[in-house]
């Protein structure tokens, strides 16, 4: 996702909130922990997230990257 989509626009506060949270939860079974990540402010309609003033669709790719990380645990190796 790129930082100028505008369903980023649609994303509140709150909802970065809980993918943060997320993003704490899977990312420590990897070994990613971002503890000072946190919403900064929002610019031009959109919330930013503080790892460096990131936009919120950082957030987003990091989460997709995990979730798919976890897909490929969870399947079998084929031997």
């Amino acid at each position: 996702m790129q930082p100028t989509d505008p369903r980023i626009r649609a994303f509140t506060e709150d909802h970065i909130l809980s993918l943060l949270a997320e993003l704490h939860e899977r990312g420590r079974r990897f070994g990613l922990i971002f503890p000072s990540a946190a919403t900064d402010r929002t610019l031009d309609g959109r919330v930013l997230v503080c790892f460096n003033t990131a936009p919120a669709s950082t957030l987003l790719n990091i989460l997709t990257l995990l979730l798919d990380a976890d897909r490929d645990r969870e399947r079998p190796c084929d031997s």
